[in-house]
């Protein structure tokens, strides 16, 4: 097909791509999906945005198809890839001409020259930059902007790569052209500067868009352009010109006007001028020290002095504050601990900023934060009264403090009070001091300040922990501010809750705690919605707290909970109803069962909740959370919840419904927790299973609360689970064993010798399939220790409670490795001994000898030939287990347990779940916990002696060593 035809082809597709009927629409997509690997396609595309004449919204889309094809197909390694010729008149294309019309097209063109020019520049692609520098040169212009906006685009992919190859090339090419991007910088600077003060505005808003994308240039090469830029003249010389510029653009926007046709673009220049200071301050800052000083007055003038008034805007204070925190906060211009540490260039650093800091610029920052930025806005004010739930949970965590500009005051008032404090405290202090005592209501002024110097106390509070008794002070005024009750008051009372609970973890006597609940229990009731909500966050950090003790709580309990269960139904935002919700959630954890008695009206409303938030995820987690922390705290009586709780955990642990995205983790949680607590198996509990398998598919960072959930079924009910679902887990963990880690072999070998422990015969039954491997491991002698010990431990509960299975499974094993049964038998024996130092744990190298031991008394001669290595095996378990009775002088083994006992618990246990008595019940009748092994050991001896003669058993006890012997003698007496 020739060019032109093919042209009209893919242009018909296009035009038929742009339609909103899907019936015309999807048919060309796929059309045009399959031409994207044919020859001579981008060619076509090529021509078609390039066709001034077309539709805007087809150009748009060949374009974008085109910038597409660069990502799949223009590597020389991709599938499909483009050929290099046709690579090379694609390149040639491209930049024949800059004189794009419409801007949306010119910027996609530009980003999809820069894409080429990532991979192909400067080898494959030479001519790129001369000619972009060229055509920025020329007359035109409409051609001169486009040029530079491709430029720009270049510039910005190419600094953005991070080989030290690429980050050389970049150095070369910003080497060759930063004098250029530098004079052309200051030609548009210039004429923006006359056509602006001589009124001229639409050639002003042109001049501007060129100074905005040469700067944006700049901005590029100088912080990724130079390895030592201090050394470059040049460099420097643009940075400190810089703060003129800034200077001048700052007065035209006093010259323009709120309501101006350049005042958004200009302060998008200021901006980005703060952009260049601050890049270059992170990327190098020991380069940045000589423009430490400038920097320093230049923000603290404009930010901290009259002389931004009028020509600052928020963005620009966030900014400037940013470059004062950044300097303040920089390592590199701190001084070591060790003054023989210290580089010239800290010292230096440390130097400028010591000069600059002097008490009075210092007094002076921290008065000027407190008392003008840290005051509530008129917008904040008028927020808090039209929509109090956005007030009060506003997000200030984060980065936030880069970009708005409360959270930027606070995070510079730490910084500077945390690097200064020996100079701010008294200042702080003494702003404190002269607000003492009750404000007059009618006094808005005195308000808001009160406000905001109890907001810098609460945020210095770990400053301040030597300068103020904060228990005096909460007795003596704080207490007394809360009680205003005038609705102009809300203000302090949210203001001193907070910052209550700012101090809680840093000083607040223990003795106070109750007072404290009192003051929560009376705002919970308070007429305002912020206040009610800020005690509850109060509430929150007081109850999470190293200090609490339940039993001071405990009277005020069911009150306050109440009154949280009554904010959560009164708030309606998703945040709010979230934050409420994890406020609850705390407290159920705090108080664990004690919470029983009053959970009953969250219980009805979770469902309802639950219901409302189809559409909201984020609030599901927050219930799912709470549902985790009520369950622990309801125990058994949790099986209540079940007709929601069920659905709820089905819902969020299926991979196949959207919503498990957001919930599988918490609903995971959930379902553990529900099993731990569960006092018997229901139908609807054993059905959730068949969600497992996928999920084990999935073998994601989520696999070890699988694994516990498996385990927590096979504890709860054995028999049950493991007729329903054995079958499909063996196939699981055969597909997961293929290609796990040692560590994740070792869970899932957990769950078999789990199974093998609760129920020795149906375990060893259900699992079979996974037992040649296991045997298999144990005769190579498996490298890895863990997992030899797991597998010895698997071995070991067949060996001894299931005796007839391990002689099938060893039969089955020596006709498979074509072996004689007695000379595999003999293998296993041997490599049990030599690697019994494998095994750590205590339970497992009793349970290995008592398992070896099992195999006595015998007259089989290979049992006869490792008899030595068993009783080495029982004297080595023997000195784990036996403690020595002082008194009597005699031994027992410590892991025998007695009859089932309620333990007594201190008071910051957690009772035990119905899954802790599952166990403890078990290991009663586990022979590790429920036979002496000095006894079995004896016993064992003693019907191997009577089987085959003293004289014979004299003889195999020759083949143990002497002191061995002595040692067993020694365990054994007095039996």
């Amino acid at each position: 097909m020739d060019m032109d035809s093919a042209s009209s082809v893919v242009l018909q597709a296009l035009t038929q791509a742009t339609s909103q009927d899907t019936a015309v629409l999807k048919p060309a997509e796929e059309q045009l999906r399959q031409w994207e690997t044919q020859p001579g396609f981008y060619s076509v595309l090529l021509n078609i945005f390039n066709n001034h004449m077309l539709d805007v919204n087809v150009r748009w889309l060949a374009v974008l198809y085109f910038k597409n094809g660069i990502d799949r197909y223009w590597r020389r390694v991709a599938p499909h890839a483009l050929s290099e010729e046709e690579k090379t008149s694609l390149r040639a294309g491209l930049i024949t001409n800059f004189n794009e019309p419409v801007n949306q097209i010119a910027t996609q063109i530009a980003v999809l020259i820069a894409k080429v020019a990532r991979l192909d520049c400067p080898r494959q692609w030479p001519e790129l930059i001369p000619i972009l520098l060229e055509s920025v040169k020329g007359q035109d212009g409409l051609q001169q902007h486009r040029a530079m906006l491709t430029f720009y685009h270049v510039t910005k992919t190419l600094a953005s790569k991070r080989l030290a190859q690429d980050r050389r090339l970049f150095q070369d090419l910003a080497s060759g052209i930063y004098s250029f991007a530098c004079s052309l910088w200051s030609h548009y600077t210039d004429c923006f500067l006359q056509q602006i003060y001589g009124r001229d505005e639409a050639a002003a808003l042109n001049s501007l868009e060129r100074t905005l994308l040469s700067l944006k240039v700049l901005r590029k090469l100088t912080v990724h352009g130079f390895q030592e830029p201090q050394q470059n003249a040049e460099v420097m010389g643009f940075l400190n010109a810089v703060f003129e510029r800034l200077k001048q653009f700052l007065e035209c926007c006093r010259q323009v006007g709120p309501d101006g046709t350049c005042r958004e673009k200009l302060e998008k220049m200021i901006i980005l001028y703060t952009k260049v200071l601050l890049d270059f301050l992170e990327y190098h800052p020991c380069a940045f020290i000589p423009l430490i000083q400038r920097s320093l007055e230049f923000a603290v003038s404009y930010v901290f002095t009259p002389a931004g008034e009028g020509v600052t805007f928020e963005r620009f204070i966030v900014q400037c504050m940013n470059l004062i925190k950044m300097i303040v906060k920089n390592d590199a211009y701190k001084l070591a601990k060790n003054i023989e540490d210290n580089k010239p260039e800290n010292l230096e650093a440390h130097e400028i900023k010591t000069a600059f800091f002097t008490h009075p610029t210092l007094t002076e920052i921290g008065r000027r934060l407190v008392s003008h930025y840290f005051l509530l806005t008129e917008e904040e004010l008028a927020m808090w009264e039209e929509d109090p739930e956005s007030f009060a949970v506003e997000e200030t965590g984060g980065d936030s403090w880069k970009y708005s500009l409360r959270p930027c005051t606070e995070v510079l008032f730490l910084d500077i009070f945390h690097n200064y404090s020996q100079t701010l405290t008294p200042v702080l202090l003494d702003m404190v001091q002269k607000l003492q005592g009750p404000t007059n209501v009618d006094d808005s002024v005195q308000l808001l300040m009160k406000d905001a110097v109890y907001n810098a106390v609460g945020l210095a509070a770990y400053e301040l922990f030597d300068n103020v008794d904060f228990d005096q002070w909460f007795k003596n005024q704080l207490l007394g501010e809360l009680q205003v009750s005038h609705h102009r008051y809300k203000l302090i009372r949210r203001r001193v809750i907070w910052l209550i609970g700012q101090w809680i973890s840093v000083k607040f006597k223990s003795d106070l705690r109750p007072l404290l609940y009192e003051i929560i229990l009376s705002l919970m009731q308070d007429p305002d919605l912020v206040v009610r909500i800020e005690t509850a966050t109060t509430l929150k950090l007081t109850v999470d707290d190293f200090e609490f003790r339940t039993e001071q709580f405990l009277p005020y309990l069911e009150s306050i909970f109440g009154l949280l269960f009554q904010l959560l139904q009164q708030v309606t935002e998703c945040d709010t109803k979230m934050q409420v919700l994890h406020v609850i959630s705390c407290v159920i954890e705090r108080v664990n069962n004690q919470i029983r008695p009053y959970v009953g009206c969250l219980v009805q409303y979770l469902p309802l909740l639950w219901k409302q938030s189809e559409e909201h995820n984020m609030l599901r987690c927050a219930i799912l959370t709470t549902l985790i922390h009520l369950v622990q705290g309801l125990g058994a009586e949790s099986k209540n919840l079940y007709p929601f709780l069920l659905p709820v955990i089905q819902l969020s642990t299926d991979v196949s419904q959207p919503p498990h995205v957001y919930l599988l983790e918490d609903g995971l949680e959930l379902w553990l927790v529900t099993l731990e607590n569960s006092p018997a198996v229901t139908p609807e509990l054993l059905r959730i299973f068949q969600n497992m398998s996928a999920l084990l598919e999935l073998s994601s960072e989520n696999l070890r609360t699988c694994f516990q959930i498996v385990n927590a079924y096979i504890y709860l009910s054995a028999t049950e689970f493991l007729q329903n679902y054995a079958e499909s887990l063996c196939h699981s963990f055969s597909d997961l064993l293929k290609d796990i880690t040692n560590e994740g072999q070792v869970q899932v070998l957990k769950v078999v010798e789990i199974a093998l422990k609760v129920s020795p015969i149906l375990g060893a039954h259900m699992f079979q399939p996974l037992l040649p491997a296991v045997f298999r491991g144990i005769v190579d002698g498996e490298r890895y220790p863990v997992v030899m010990s797991t597998y010895l431990g698997i071995m070991g509960r067949i060996l001894l409670q299931n005796s007839s299975f391990f002689s099938t499974l060893l039969s089955q094993m020596a006709s498979e490795s074509r072996q004689k049964v007695d000379q595999l038998l003999g293998v296993v024996i041997e490599m049990w001994v030599d690697r019994m130092d494998n095994i750590t744990q205590p339970e497992r190298r009793k349970l290995s000898s008592l398992a070896l031991l099992s195999l006595l008394p015998s007259d089989n001669s290979v049992i006869q030939d490792k008899f030595c290595g068993i009783v080495n095996i029982c004297v080595e378990a023997l000195h784990d287990v036996m403690t020595e009775d002082t008194e009597t002088g005699t031994f027992k083994d410590c892991m025998l347990m007695s009859q089932f006992e309620e333990p007594k618990l201190s008071e910051d246990e957690e009772p035990p779940t119905e899954q802790d008595k599952r166990k403890k019940l078990l290991a009663l009748e586990d022979p590790v916990h429920s036979v002496s092994l000095q006894q079995f050991v004896y016993e064992k001896l003693k019907a191997q002696q009577a089987l085959i003669g003293d004289q014979s058993f004299g003889v195999l006890m020759e083949t143990v060593d002497t002191e061995l012997v002595r040692q067993l003698q020694e365990f054994l007496q007095g039996l």
